[in-house]
C-alpha cells in the first residue's frame, strides 16, 4: 500500500547555477550539484529539462539525462552548462541518488527569471557567485 512505501528525505543536497569566466573572459553558465553530507552520492542521475511560455506560447526543451557514478562526501560535480536563452522558463532538475541500497529523489525548479544577477549569491563550497536552490 501506498502509506506502507517510505520516502527518505533529502538533506544536504543543493543545486546552483553559477556563473564563470572562461579562457577569453566570457560569461558561461553551468549546473553544479553540492554534495554538502558527510557520505557519497552513488549512481546519480540527473534529469533536467525546461519548460514555459514565451509570447503567449509553450515552449519545452530536451529532457537530458546526466548519470553521475560517484559524487564524493562534501564535494560538488559539474552536471551541464545552461544557456542563458532559457532562463525565461522552468528550468527542472530531478536528482536521484543511491546511499547504500536506499534510493533518494529530489525535484529542483528554478522558476522563469530566477536566475539572474539580483539572485546572485556567494557559494563557499564553489567560491563563486550563483543562485543556489536547496
Amino acid at each position: 500500500m501506498k502509506k506502507d512505501i517510505e520516502i527518505p528525505e533529502v538533506k544536504n543536497v543543493t543545486l546552483a547555477v553559477v556563473r564563470e569566466k572562461n579562457l577569453l573572459n566570457q560569461d558561461e553558465w553551468k549546473v553544479y550539484l553540492l554534495n554538502n553530507n558527510d557520505h557519497d552520492l552513488e549512481n546519480t542521475l540527473v534529469a533536467s529539462r525546461g519548460y514555459g511560455l514565451k509570447d503567449g506560447e509553450e515552449q519545452r526543451t530536451s529532457t537530458l539525462r546526466h548519470f553521475l557514478d560517484m559524487v564524493p562526501a562534501k564535494g560538488n560535480i559539474v552536471v551541464e552548462p545552461i544557456d542563458p536563452k532559457v532562463f525565461h522558463l522552468n528550468n527542472e532538475y530531478w536528482v536521484s541518488y543511491y546511499k547504500g541500497t536506499q534510493i533518494y529523489d529530489k525535484r529542483f525548479v528554478f522558476v522563469p527569471d530566477s536566475i539572474c544577477e539580483q539572485n546572485l549569491v556567494h557559494i563557499p563550497e564553489l567560491d563563486k557567485e550563483g543562485v543556489l536552490h536547496s
